[in-house]
């Protein structure tokens, strides 16, 4: 029920090449205080969605500057445990509605279970990590885990969470000792006392096979073998098929903008669908009924039988696109803005979120609150190569300077470094 992933060494300094020069020193300090702790992360799947890739590359990372840090992935015994927390991401997202009496039942019994599983395994740490909803009741579960440092990192976007089960949830955070949020608008209200707050928003490993630098003549190879036409203009939107991405509005967008275009086309790539997410299969089936049989809109969904790696058909798609979407209706950050953005793309993002943080709207990228938005700045940049040029020489930057892996993996250790202090006055106390 839980897996223990093991990853090859990384070498820290190509990372550090790539930061700015002022900040290898503030991170040669934060790592000097936990070369002597041992560290955890959970999560609940292995591969696809943000935080999985986060986590491929921040573990690594965290090992190689000398923190002993170790990856879990926990495996429910019950299939339906992933049907009940895909509701709960929704609903903390907006969507209406309650958990029944059966469904939080298969929410704590899994979570009983696994703590028990992870509790007989003798696991130890002195700082542990726990990501998003699936993972929240574990806290108070671990027996191992009650003297270390807890933190809950929620990913996702608590802008207008549903109050029902925002009440239910809130009061388990009174078993960590810091709440990880992505922004400070997704601060949770309310939370026990004793709790602290840190805001840390995601990053991208620029180093990873998806993000490293890939030829022109490469890319538009890759793109040739997916039955794309590389030779007419091409929009991509790289998201997991989910209803909050909004793909419908996507099409909609690229309509309106084939107006003035003709010859675009455009790529849908959810290849990395969380192993988290049971809805990706029947909101692809509405997308491809929304496409209508046009075959300039090419959807992807399954690695099967595709000439590359996941990582290769990302890359090239996003290298040789003029333009990237993210056309996100609620979206907790978005990963892949900042990995569009990495490749000097300019990218048209939902104005929502954590994508607001990435873009500043006119310099970086543009923002769009509709369809009809998206598709009229998606024309424009088409039109405008040196206006596609300055935008993404100023997005790549933008990145460099905020949203590579490093500083995530700073602001992880301050958060967690100030979660101990906080502890050791009232340790003191107890003593006493």
């Amino acid at each position: 029920m839980i897996d223990i992933i093991e990853y090859p060494a990384t070498d820290a300094r190509c990372y550090l090449d790539l930061l700015p020069p002022d900040f290898a020193g503030q991170l040669a300090d934060a790592v000097a205080h936990f070369r002597d702790c041992s560290v955890i992360h959970i999560n609940s799947t292995a591969y696809g969605g943000g935080v999985a890739e986060i986590m491929h590359s921040l573990v690594p990372l965290s090992n190689a500057l000398g923190i002993g840090t170790r990856r879990v992935v926990i495996t429910p015994g019950d299939s339906r445990f992933f049907d009940v927390t895909k509701r709960i991401h929704n609903m903390l997202q907006g969507a209406p509605g309650k958990l029944s009496e059966e469904e939080l039942s298969i929410y704590f019994g899994c979570l009983d279970e696994i703590a028990d599983e992870i509790n007989e395994l003798d696991l130890a740490a002195d700082v542990w990590f726990l990501h998003d909803p699936q993972l929240l009741p574990l806290g108070r579960l671990l027996s191992r885990c009650a003297a270390a440092t807890r933190l809950w990192v929620v990913h996702i976007d608590l802008t207008q969470p549903n109050p029902w089960l925002l009440d239910r949830l809130l009061p388990l955070t009174g078993a960590y000792d810091t709440v990880i949020c992505s922004l400070n608008d997704y601060e949770p209200r309310r939370l026990p006392n004793g709790v602290g707050l840190y805001v840390a928003p995601p990053a991208i490993d620029p180093l990873a096979s998806k993000n490293s630098e890939m030829g022109p003549a490469r890319a538009a190879a890759i793109v040739s073998s997916l039955g794309i036409d590389a030779a007419r203009p091409l929009v991509t939107q790289v998201s997991r098929f989910d209803t909050w991405k909004d793909p419908w509005g996507v099409i909609d967008a690229y309509r309106l903008a084939r107006n003035f275009h003709p010859r675009l086309q455009l790529a849908l790539l959810g290849l990395s669908q969380a192993d988290d997410d049971p809805e990706g299969e029947k909101v692809l089936n509405s997308v491809r009924d929304y496409a209508q049989s046009d075959p300039d809109i090419h959807l992807f969904f399954s690695p099967v039988g595709l000439p590359a790696t996941n990582d290769e058909i990302v890359n090239a798609l996003q290298t040789h696109s003029q333009v990237v979407m993210q056309k996100s209706t609620r979206e907790g950050f978005g990963l892949t803005v900042s990995e569009a953005m990495w490749k000097g793309k300019a990218v048209i993002g939902g104005n929502v979120g954590g994508i607001r943080l990435q873009i500043v709207d006119g310099e970086s990228g543009y923002l769009v609150d509709s369809a009809e938005e998206a598709g009229s700045r998606m024309a424009a940049l088409l039109s405008d190569p040196d206006l596609r040029s300055t935008v993404g020489e100023n997005a790549r930057e933008r990145v460099r300077q905020h949203f590579l892996l490093p500083r995530l993996l700073n602001d992880y250790l301050q958060a967690a470094r100030e979660a101990r202090a906080r502890a050791m006055p009232m340790l003191s106390a107890a003593d006493n």
